[in-house]
Order: C-alpha cells, then structure tokens, then sequence
C-alpha cells in the first residue's frame, strides 16, 4: 500500500483451505454483518484467491483495500 497502513478491520475470516465457491459464501456471509465502510480482513490458502477475490470484489461492488494472495482487506460497500 505504498508504505500506507491497513485499514483497522471490523471482522476477520479465516477461510482456511476452503475453494472458491465455499469461500465466497463464506465471505458473503461475513460482510454481511457488517455495515457499509467497514473492513473485513480475509485470510484464505486458495491459490485460486489471489484472482477470484478481486473479481468478486469487482461483480459486488464491494471494494478490494488491498491483498497479497493469502490476506485481503475488503471494504463493504457503502
């Protein structure tokens, strides 16, 4: 983030070795609870994340803060 901190998340999740489908409802479920702004920090070992999180992000207008991968930060909607 170009030496910017993180966001101070609202919710973590760890979405273990869960997949694609399975992690994405989970994600669903977490932002969920969550009101618009706030962030949610994701922790997931899907080699798969590193591009199906920014496209969900992009299809459900919820907005990628940052991610590397293996930890995300997404902030609801608003």
């Amino acid at each position: 983030m170009n030496g910017a901190a993180l966001p101070e998340p609202q919710a973590v999740l760890d979405g273990g070795e869960r997949r694609c489908g399975e992690l994405l409802l989970a994600i669903r479920r977490a932002i969920e609870r969550l009101h618009g702004g706030e962030v949610l920090k994701l922790v997931c070992r899907d080699p798969g994340a590193r591009e199906d999180i920014p496209a969900w992000c992009r299809l459900t207008g919820h907005r990628l803060v940052w991610g590397d991968g293996s930890t995300f930060y997404i902030a609801r909607k608003e």
